[in-house]
């Protein structure tokens, strides 16, 4: 299924560099002893980093894409607050980000995210870890987390978007970003808001209220689109892109661990 994707198309090297800010991790093991890392090889010799924050193996696992110019290794200190909650987080990388090799894509990132599907579900079922698996993706990592929901919820408990786009057009556009009529159709094609509206588990979309890099607009567009019977959409008020989590902390896990503990039952 993955070799079939291909997004040429969008990775010339003028959209690329809006797209992806690589950065590799200085220190590659993990700082917090409850953690793992492991590698999965994606293309011949080219190997993507996860790392396991382990609560307890009868938890539910959040299988995590993290957002732009973020690595594995900065979960270090973010995951023991799912821990704490009672939730395993398996969180990966890119090519070419963190402890990964290669260079990054969008094809690759797409292709990639369904060899990694296949990874973690064979570690869980060899680990004897909880059956209950969910997707999250934030920012960039809403679109690998949206495509894996579309293809396999049968699998999935529920899905968590954080700051995530509808439409990958739109948000060129409004980064200034000149495309042609037949790019734009092409675009179209890769949206978040096309895939959702077949994604039936229950979905967390979570957004700032002030994001001045993929505005609220697109969270609420994925929130309505959204084909779950239990569909939720937390706004943090007053935060931006990047401040999202710690100005809405308490309300930010609440809505996490509601969603995670209800559905992964």
């Amino acid at each position: 299924m993955s070799e079939d994707i291909d997004l040429s198309f969008i990775d010339r090297p003028e959209i690329r560099q809006f797209i992806f800010y690589p950065r590799k991790d200085h220190y590659t093991e993990p700082s917090i002893s409850n953690a793992t890392n492991h590698f999965v090889e994606v293309a011949q010799g080219t190997y993507i980093g996860c790392r396991l924050y382990q609560a307890k193996a009868n938890c539910p696992i959040i299988l995590y894409f993290h957002g732009n110019g973020e690595t594995v290794g900065d979960h270090d200190y973010i995951a023991p607050l799912y821990n704490q909650r009672g939730i395993n987080l398996l969180v990966t990388d890119y090519r070419g980000y963190g402890i990964s090799g290669g260079e990054p894509t969008f094809t690759n990132m797409i292709r990639d995210a369904h060899v990694i599907f296949k990874a973690v579900n064979e570690v869980i079922d060899r680990s004897g870890y909880s059956k209950h698996l969910f997707l999250m993706g934030r920012s960039l990592g809403s679109a690998p987390a949206v495509e894996l929901a579309s293809h396999y919820q049968k699998s999935l408990d529920g899905l968590i978007i954080e700051s995530g786009f509808a439409d990958i057009f739109r948000l060129l556009t409004f980064w200034g970003f000149r495309v042609d009529r037949a790019f734009m159709d092409k675009v179209r094609g890769l949206s978040n808001l096309g895939k959702i509206q077949s994604v039936h588990i229950p979905t967390l979309i979570i957004h700032a209220e002030y994001d001045h890099i993929i505005p609220l607009e697109e969270g609420k567009k994925l929130y309505h689109s959204a084909a779950a019977k239990d569909k939720r959409l937390l706004i943090i008020p007053n935060a931006d892109h990047n401040n999202l989590m710690l100005t809405g902390m308490e309300q930010y896990f609440k809505a996490i661990e509601s969603l995670v503990l209800e559905a992964g039952v």
